[in-house]
């Protein structure tokens, strides 16, 4: 089968495109509630700056809930809300609500399990010192554990990136709609092998940058 790139080229510039707008919104948005709910699972640990059992027992278990669904199981079980929010369940728009979702449980569990690495005796002396919960976390949780939160972002930046392809499945867009809908559709594979070509690229530059800045953020 031949394919006509003066055809599909514009739809696959048009697919990227969608793929780093899910993408982006979701690292945005994903990112910051995930790093407030780790921050917030890590605070209300027994005996921590915010120590406070039933708010911590809560949240781990919901996060225990939502991490395990499979991506494209969880984008049926939120469609109600995604409805709710956006008043459709297909497209772009409506897929960044699941994916941010999924990416915050998994970012929270990733700033949490990053935080429990650093000395207790370090946060021990800033209590001892009077400094306040929000002064712990600004000036010691978060610059000595930015090496490895900026690893664990990038980490799920690729899973984001694989969670807009499965997005295509239902009609989400971008590169896995391409894919699908040009490619395995059609029984065109040389539109597929693009596709997977240009998601790897995306993911290889981003592992790229987050590996170039959590070293930085190392040496520091």
């Amino acid at each position: 089968m031949t394919t006509d790139w003066g055809l599909l080229g514009p739809v696959l510039v048009q697919a990227i495109g969608e793929t780093l707008w899910a993408v982006s919104v979701t690292l945005v948005l994903g990112g910051l509630f995930g790093f407030i709910l780790g921050t917030v699972l890590y605070t209300t640990r027994q005996g921590n700056i915010l120590s406070n059992a039933p708010v911590n027992t809560v949240l781990n278990v919901l996060v225990n809930i939502v991490r395990p669904i499979p991506f494209i199981v969880f984008i049926a079980f939120i469609q109600p809300v995604t409805l709710g929010l956006l008043g459709t369940s297909i497209g772009v728009p409506a897929i960044i609500v699941p994916m941010t979702i999924a990416a915050s449980f998994a970012f929270g569990r990733i700033v949490e399990q990053n935080l429990v690495t650093i000395d207790p005796g370090v946060i021990e002396a800033a209590r001892a010192m009077g400094a306040s919960p929000l002064r712990i976390i600004t000036t010691i949780l978060v610059p000595e554990a930015l090496g490895p939160l900026i690893l664990g972002y990038t980490f799920i930046f690729v899973g984001v990136v694989d969670m807009s392809a499965l997005a295509g499945l239902i009609g989400g867009g971008g590169l896995g709609n391409f894919a699908i809908l040009y490619g395995y559709q059609r029984f065109n594979y040389p539109v597929t092998i693009v596709a997977v070509i240009v998601i790897v690229i995306l993911v290889q530059l981003g592992q790229f940058l987050g590996n170039a800045l959590a070293r930085k953020a190392l040496r520091r």
